[in-house]
C-alpha cells in the first residue's frame, strides 16, 4: 500500500531509498544475467570465429572462467 504525504508512520526517504536499492540490484541483475549470455554465446564459438572477431583461445577462456556479476 503507498503512503499518502503526511501520513503518520509514512517515511518518504525510506521508501525512495528502498526504491532506489531494488533499481540498483534489478541493473545489477540484468547486468550480470547479460554476462552469463554473452560468455556462454562465446563458449560456442569455435577456433575459426574466434580467430574472426579476433579474440585468442587463451583470452576466450580467461572471459569464459569470469563470474557471471564480474
Amino acid at each position: 500500500m503507498a503512503c499518502a504525504n503526511g501520513s503518520p508512520g509514512c517515511n518518504s526517504e525510506s521508501n525512495l531509498s528502498n526504491s532506489s536499492a531494488a533499481r540498483r540490484l534489478i541493473v545489477w541483475l540484468r547486468e550480470a544475467f547479460a554476462h552469463r549470455r554473452q560468455r556462454r554465446a562465446l563458449a560456442s564459438l569455435d577456433r575459426r570465429l574466434l580467430d574472426d572477431i579476433g579474440v585468442s583461445g587463451a583470452d576466450a577462456v580467461r572471459e569464459i572462467a569470469k563470474p557471471m556479476w564480474k
